[in-house]
């Protein structure tokens, strides 16, 4: 400490000798020494890996000159291990805030070559204070993560540091969107804070995040896995569901995350942006008339239907890696920001499952969160069965779809194009979870389950098949009898479960002129601390 204290006065008595001029030279040359970050010769390792630095993402990641660094000068205070002599430019990340398409956007980009982007007490302490004031700001964070995990030198305040962000990710939820980008590894504690984020990119090839590394896991269970098996960008986007995007590079990330913030509001209070389509709200869909094939076992593109309607046929999937029966993006309908959910027929014939209830019921909380409506787009034969997926929780997992929709208060509307049967009918946003506005298209099937299997359950219709002369050709009688009874979208119509069964080629029409009518949507819930989502 005494030491310390001696350099400090010395380099006081300095500044007392010189001129102003002097002085701001000294600042330029000091801001200069920070700006090499680890040297020459670690910017040289990290891009020999294809891996921009620290401040080249930043500069990529916001509009031009437009970015302002805070805590450039900020220095770490340990002195375990002989600390007191490393110098840290930055103490390893890089923070301040910027535009991105003229808007106000905060971020903290760690810096793996001045001690390979280590969190310490002040790392921490700044990321904390960019968090706080995007909070106060009511604007966007965005997390660039490139770090070799807690700076074991500084013990239990690297934890400390991990804990308070931790905090203030979950505080700042639902509030202001958070972005999390894995640039490199990504370990430990270190990957709860992006966890906790809105959404999660990942880089192939050079990005990594896993709670305990392979070497750890060979020590203690005997499991011989790779970083890339492990926790790389595609173990996290397709097996876990950990991430929502994989990109190739670090240019790619920054630019998707860029695009996706476009169709985020700045805030849970603010609308978002409206950016301008050129497509005509009213157009037909012609191709929509001749998508559904005459056989109802036929599998389609439901991604087909979907850019078919949305402006220029414009559709920023998230998890487009996981749960790939059911779909979810972004997208424009008029120019305005809407999420889409889709079921999938072309895998496992659209059913829900585990995967897919938490990949719908977390996509339709987030569009919740920040304002934007919710169009989905419904092809369910119901839900997945199978031993496995009632013993890993399905009936849990469902639950947490139907909770999801019940609770968002967004315009929400609703396209039966097809199979709608069972619980999974009600799952994907029915009338009673509080769709505004359901449509049906002439092809849809609302009913409890399938003919055939309708015919198999009947008691009644089974003894009349068992007694008939002919019983195979009396159950294709019996399931084309039920076919024409249930499955068909008048039923629900004359309910008033659907409110048209519209033509095809209608639909994008249809969806402009009901968002339109819906925007200034209220509901007034009855007000508590919060709900108890079956997680």
């Amino acid at each position: 400490m005494e030491k310390l204290e001696l350099v400090q006065t010395e380099a006081t008595k300095k500044q007392e000798k010189m001129t102003v001029s002097e002085k701001i030279e000294f600042l330029k040359r000091k801001r200069e020494q920070v700006k090499q970050m680890g040297g020459s010769a670690r910017v040289a390792v990290q891009q020999s890996k294809k891996k921009l630095t620290a401040r080249q993402r930043i500069d990529l990641l916001f509009d031009k000159g437009t970015f302002r660094e805070i805590d450039m000068l900020v220095k770490h205070r340990s002195y375990n291990f002989g600390m007191e002599k490393e110098e840290i430019p930055s103490d390893g990340v890089i923070v301040g805030h910027g535009k991105i398409f003229g808007r106000t956007v905060f971020a903290f980009s760690q810096d793996f070559t001045s001690r390979g982007g280590s969190l310490g007490e002040m790392h921490a302490a700044k990321i904390c204070k960019i968090m706080d004031l995007a909070k106060k700001a009511g604007a966007p964070i965005v997390g660039l993560n490139d770090s070799g995990g807690a700076r074991v030198e500084e013990g239990v305040d690297a934890l400390h540091g991990y804990g308070n962000i931790f905090m203030r990710n979950s505080r700042a939820s639902g509030i202001i969107p958070q972005i999390s980008a894995i640039m490199g590894p990504c370990a430990g504690g270190a990957v709860y804070s992006p966890a906790m984020t809105d959404f999660v990119f990942m880089v192939k090839g050079n990005s990594h995040m896993f709670i305990t590394s392979p070497y750890i896991i060979k020590t203690v269970t005997g499991e011989e896995t790779t970083f890339e098996e492990l926790g790389g960008a595609m173990a996290n986007n397709a097996k876990s569901g950990n991430a929502h995007f994989a990109c190739d590079s670090d240019e790619e990330t920054i630019e998707a995350i860029r695009e996706l913030l476009q169709y985020m509001p700045s805030n849970n209070i603010e609308e978002p942006p409206v950016v301008p389509m050129q497509d005509d709200p009213h157009r037909l869909c012609p191709e929509l008339d001749t998508i559904i094939p005459n056989d109802a076992r036929m599998p389609y593109d439901m991604k087909n239907v979907i850019t078919s309607i949305v402006d220029q046929g414009v559709f920023y999937e998230v998890h487009e890696h996981f749960a790939t029966n059911a779909i979810v993006g972004f997208a424009r309908i008029n120019n305005r920001s809407v999420g889409i959910i889709g079921n999938q027929p072309l895998v496992k014939a659209g059913c829900l499952d585990i995967d897919a209830s938490d990949k719908i019921s977390r996509f339709v909380r987030t569009c919740d969160c920040f304002n934007i409506p919710l169009v989905t787009f419904v092809d369910v034969p119901g839900y997945l069965p199978g031993v496995q997926q009632e013993l890993n929780g399905i009936i849990r997992h469902g639950a947490k779809l139907l909770w999801s929709y019940a609770e968002a208060n967004v315009p929400k509307l609703t396209v039966v194009v097809r199979k709608d049967y069972g619980g999974a009918y009600l799952a994907m946003c029915a009338k009673p979870l509080g769709a505004d506005m359901v449509f049906a298209w002439p092809t849809a099937e609302i009913a409890v389950m399938g003919a055939r299997g309708a015919v198999e359950v009947i008691s009644s219709v089974k003894k009349e098949i068992a007694s008939a002369e002919d019983p195979a050709v009396k159950k294709e009688e019996k399931i084309q009898e039920y076919e024409n009874l249930f499955n068909v979208p008048y039923l629900a119509a004359q309910r008033g479960f659907v409110d048209d069964v519209i033509i095809p080629s209608e639909t994008r029409m249809r969806l402009v002129d009901a968002l339109d009518a819906l925007r200034s949507k209220t509901e007034v819930l009855t007000p508590r601390k919060h709900g108890n989502i079956p997680l």
